[in-house]
């Protein structure tokens, strides 16, 4: 695994390395068609970000799925830096699970990154008959060259947080990586750390409870996710559950990049808090709350107060910063986590969201802001939306920005993203004092797509990227 080995295998070999990676020249992203009025299959598209292209800031490629309604949503890679030492890996394929119809999609970007091919489409009965397992999120590469996918729910749309092996060769259905039964109740995200034989994985809703919006009374009945689930990596199963101190909706988890590191961050969606998980000194685990991002109090919105509703966090390589997106008030953070038990707010920058002025919600009370802030207008186009999936350059010197969060819910908290489609932005990020700027000239529009407009969703860069890889 020594950075001047002859022959390595996919990524780098460590995330200091990965930062002296080259500059992202193009971006994949999940774009979304269901819940719109467009009877139209879900693609993905290429984005050039190169600021030397003559076709900088376009969609230079877009990728139709054969199915309709699938709702593309994340994505990983079928290898990465977690197999750096096997030199007859290679990161040639694209893992797109879908949310709601439960398929999962490979397509090659190793051919021709700029036109990517669907190379291979894995149908939902197979998962089924396999695993018992539907409604896909997250996809890891393991060190043991296979791929792993999250699922929120059963064939049925009740809970069930369990994983889906792929075979990294094939990129068939193996079966689940957790023990016969042995799944959680509810799932979502997850991040591994094997020098901790550890596993922690997230949970969000029942499918039954998120899929055709959002209801408050689910809040109130306990529906949603507050735990943190602890696994024991080798054994494949449960060993922890860990209760959430005003931590309602842990959606995104990140293990710091350190692989010796036995400490990281989950972003609370519905609390709108972060809480640090850290392990203790007899092998334990615990956590504990470092950010509250206050309600707002609001007239003429669903609600009395206004969470920032957490979406997206993201950790710099090199472990100093941490990154995420307020839904709902439309701010981006950025902060100082040289001492991760006291984060320190050293960024924000609002990107539309739900206070702007001149808008339909009346802020009352905020105990953060003095007045609501401005609508954001980039290079002509009022951005509607908030800022959503968030993904960082690997020297951590820019972030891409996405405003859809799932079609469902932008439909019913920013109609208006149906009617406009959402847009990708870009913020310049000061790594030397903290800071963010957003980039005046940087505006890709998925408003203006041949078909209608359309909702995109993660950012994803083809050598990888501080939220697609993992280090051993």
């Amino acid at each position: 695994m020594a950075a001047g080995c002859g022959k390595c295998g996919p990524g780098y070999p460590s995330p200091l390395e990965a930062m002296k990676g080259p500059r992202e020249e193009i971006i994949y992203l999940p774009c979304v068609y269901r819940n719109t009025d467009i009877e139209a299959p879900d693609y993905l598209a290429t984005v050039d970000v190169d600021p030397k292209s003559p076709q900088y800031c376009q969609v230079i490629h877009r990728l139709p799925m054969p199915n309709l309604k699938d709702e593309l949503h994340h994505s990983g890679w079928n290898t990465c830096s977690s197999c750096y030492g096997d030199s007859s890996k290679s990161r040639t394929k694209l893992v797109l699970p879908c949310l709601i119809s439960s398929r999962v999609y490979v397509v090659d970007v190793g051919a021709e990154p700029r036109a990517p091919k669907l190379h291979k489409v894995i149908e939902p009965k197979d998962i089924h008959a396999k695993c018992g397992l539907a409604y896909l999120h997250t996809s890891h590469c393991l060190p043991s060259g296979e791929v792993m996918i999250s699922s929120l729910g059963d064939l049925e749309g009740n809970g069930k947080g369990g994983f889906v092996l792929l075979d990294g060769e094939t990129l068939e259905v193996k079966g689940t990586w957790e023990r016969p039964g042995g799944a959680a109740p509810l799932g979502y995200d997850f991040w591994y750390q094997p020098r901790h034989n550890v596993m922690i994985s997230t949970e969000w809703a029942a499918p039954n409870v998120f899929r055709d919006g959002f209801n408050l009374a689910d809040v109130e009945a306990g529906r949603y996710g507050s735990l943190l689930t602890v696994w024991d990596w080798q054994r494949h199963e449960i060993v922890e559950t860990l209760p959430l101190q005003d931590g309602l909706s842990p959606l995104e988890i990140r293990f710091l990049h350190d692989p010796a590191a036995a400490q990281g961050f989950v972003g609370c969606a519905l609390s709108s808090t972060i809480q640090r998980f850290f392990k203790n000194k007899g092998g334990t685990w615990s956590v504990e709350k470092v950010i509250q991002v206050p309600p707002k109090k609001v007239k003429g919105w669903m609600l009395p107060e206004m969470p920032g509703l957490i979406t997206d966090i993201l950790l710099s390589l090199d472990d100093r910063f941490l990154y995420f997106s307020n839904w709902l008030h439309g701010d981006l953070r950025q902060y100082d986590i040289s001492d991760p038990q006291k984060p320190r707010l050293t960024g924000q920058l609002f990107l539309g969201g739900s206070i702007v002025k001149g808008g339909p919600v009346q802020v009352l009370e905020d105990k953060e802001l003095t007045a609501q802030p401005e609508p954001l207008v980039v290079k002509g186009k009022r951005v509607v939306g908030g800022p959503q999936m968030i993904q960082l350059s690997l020297d951590g010197k820019r972030l891409y920005v996405t405003t859809s969060l799932y079609s469902a819910w932008d439909k019913q908290f920013y109609p208006e993203l149906i009617r406009e489609g959402s847009v990708m932005l870009q913020v310049d990020v000061n790594t030397v004092n903290g800071g963010l700027k957003l980039n005046p000239n940087f505006l890709v529009d998925f408003g203006k797509e041949p078909l209608g407009p359309v909702l995109a969703h993660e950012p994803r860069y083809p050598g990888g990227d501080c939220s697609s890889d993992i280090w051993l």
